[in-house]
């Protein structure tokens, strides 16, 4: 501890942090780099495997909802029309031209100035392996290009390259986590996930950190796994880290906490706003307060998908195919769009851009275009309705039996008195209720989606710890993360919608966001590589040996310790 003391903070992450792999998992993209580093990569958390049965490129997701009812079409106007009033813009079905309300007009280059703009367009993915061997032509000299024949398809593609292989190609897409679980169904098994998984995060720690295989055993790795994941999710990929990764030992430690951690607080409610969902938890004095946890079914990607309806609707988009289901490349589009373009301010609010399309190999055919109502996407956070989530049945639950607890001695429970109670959650399947439920210390530990908008829930999220002191610091210290949190006007919209929210008996008059300190994209990350470097607690730490030999051994002082009581010991470091 005097070593804390007396040290500098970039000189302890630098020594502790080069054998550390911090590792943030995402629906849509993962965060992973040594703790010793300033910033991650961020790599799309996608593949997509070489096939020979399927002809063309396919998106192996059969429950992605393509198609928009017409009730969420109905849904979608109404919401539009709630929001019209807030943002001071006519109606859906007003015209723009002819209504007096003011218009304010986007630069071409962009206007965020959090986001750099990637003004180029897309190309293609290379898919076939680089040659070997030089052929030799009939002159004598080398040539580079090998014969169609000769030409061998790359077994798999990871990250923003797969997201780009063109619909024509022999190849099956995969994204092994979606809206905050692993993406497990009856097309897609456990253990494809698990293999997916493995393979991306592989070719991570070999092409992008060079890390292999053979000196794994020397680097520790920190998971700082979103609140989303279940227990049994959690353990499949501890083994997957511990095992098939082979590092020497691990941890695991809760998004939100590390959230705290990364900006230098010790109470904050945090709402981590991802590409697929959007989590909330309250932290207080650096312990994270299990009961306020909550989970809406929306994120970042929504957001693009209600831009390209409003774009529609508007009839301001280009006269192009655009699939975000089946071909990837095209949502890679409108999250450009999105993160350029979209803002929350009043008026009118539109913009000239060059919208990119993407078809079959040809380059990109670039539209010019006006865009409209670009302020009324980010406000589906609000509204969500606006957000048409991709409709899907929820994942075979009964693989997430699992009563042996990381948490607490859970063998000597008797489970035998809520068989009758389990029918209710899985039919034709016997004992145990859904897995955290069965645990009576988190009896109260909610794992369900809620159908609010982001401010009822940072609302119902501070007000349901009870105490009117905890209460008015939480809502003057509401800390935004993930992506969508670079979203300009998002601060003083949220501000300006909790401070509505809040029921009029309740005694509070002050709502603040805090700024973020680092990027908020990465800020998790940043907090699970400082509670690396700073060890607290070794117990928690598990190595590889123990884990493989004993797994989750009852009774053992290095069983798995999960980071909910974590306390803020690194608060004097962080803010020195």
């Amino acid at each position: 501890m005097d070593y804390l003391k007396s040290a500098l903070p970039s000189q302890i992450m630098s020594e502790r942090g080069s054998n550390l792999v911090v590792i943030n998992p995402g629906s849509a993209n993962v965060r992973i780099g040594l703790a010793s580093q300033d910033t991650p990569f961020n790599i799309p958390h996608c593949i997509a495997r070489h096939t020979e049965q399927i002809p063309n490129f396919t998106v192996i997701d059969k429950m992605l909802n393509s198609t928009v009812t017409t009730q969420q079409h109905i849904d979608r106007e109404k919401a539009y029309d709630v929001i019209a009033p807030l943002l001071k813009i006519p109606f859906l079905d007003e015209e723009g031209p002819s209504n007096s309300f003011p218009r304010k007009m986007g630069r071409v280059d962009g206007h965020n100035p959090h986001i750099i703009r990637k003004d180029l367009p897309f190309t293609w993915t290379n898919v076939y392996e680089e040659a070997t061997n030089s052929s030799v032509s009939l002159e004598g000299t080398d040539s580079k290009e090998p014969n169609a024949s000769e030409r061998k398809f790359k077994e798999f593609i990871c990250g923003e390259e797969a997201l780009r292989i063109s619909p024509t190609e022999p190849y099956c897409f995969c994204r092994p986590i979606r809206r905050g679980h692993l993406n497990i169904s009856q097309h897609y098994s456990m253990q494809q996930v698990l293999d997916d998984l493995h393979t991306i995060w592989d070719w991570i720690l070999i092409e992008k950190l060079h890390i292999p295989r053979n000196e794994r055993n020397m680097y520790s790795a920190v998971l700082v796994m979103p609140e989303t994941f279940d227990n049994r999710e959690i353990k499949e990929i501890l083994s997957l880290v511990l095992r098939e990764l082979c590092f020497g030992s691990a941890v695991v430690h809760q998004e939100g906490l590390a959230a705290v951690f990364g900006n230098g607080l010790s109470t904050a409610c945090v709402v981590n706003i991802g590409a697929q969902v959007t989590s909330l938890i309250c932290i207080e004095d650096g312990g994270a307060l299990p009961s306020t946890g909550k989970t809406l079914p929306f994120g970042g990607e929504d957001i693009s998908r209600a831009f390209l309806w409003t774009q529609r609707q508007r009839q301001t988009w280009p006269p192009i195919h655009s699939d975000v289901f089946g071909k990837p490349i095209d949502l890679l589009v409108l999250n450009q769009l999105k993160e350029t373009y979209c803002e929350v301010k009043e008026g009118e609010f539109d913009a000239v851009a060059v919208v990119h399309s993407y078809e079959n190999k040809v380059p990109a055919g670039p539209h010019k275009t006006r865009l409209s109502a670009l302020n009324v996407p980010p406000m589906g956070l609000f509204c969500p309705m606006l957000l048409t989530p991709d409709a899907y049945p929820p994942p075979p639950r009964t693989w997430f039996h699992d009563y042996e607890d990381m948490l607490e001695d859970t063998w000597h429970i008797d489970f035998s008195r809520r068989a009758d109670m389990s029918d209710t959650f899985y039919p034709n399947v016997n004992g145990g209720l859904p897995m955290w439920e069965s645990y009576p210390v988190f009896s109260t530990k909610p794992k369900k989606e809620e159908k609010v908008g982001l401010a009822e829930a940072i609302t119902n999220c501070i007000l349901s710890t009870g105490r009117i002191d905890i209460q008015r610091k939480l809502f003057c210290s509401i800390q935004l993360t993930g992506g969508v949190a670079l979203t300009s006007g998002l601060i003083a919209a949220v501000e300006e919608r909790v401070l509505h929210a809040i029921p009029p008996n309740e005694a509070i008059d002050t709502v603040e966001v805090l700024q973020s300190r680092a990027n908020p994209t990465f800020v998790s990350w940043k907090g699970g590589a400082i509670l690396g470097v700073l060890d607290l607690g070794r117990d928690a730490w598990i190595s590889r040996e123990d884990w493989i030999h004993n797994g989750v051994h009852v009774g053992s002082n290095r069983k798995y310790k999960d980071s909910y009581y974590l306390q803020a010991q690194a608060m004097c470091y962080m803010n020195s």
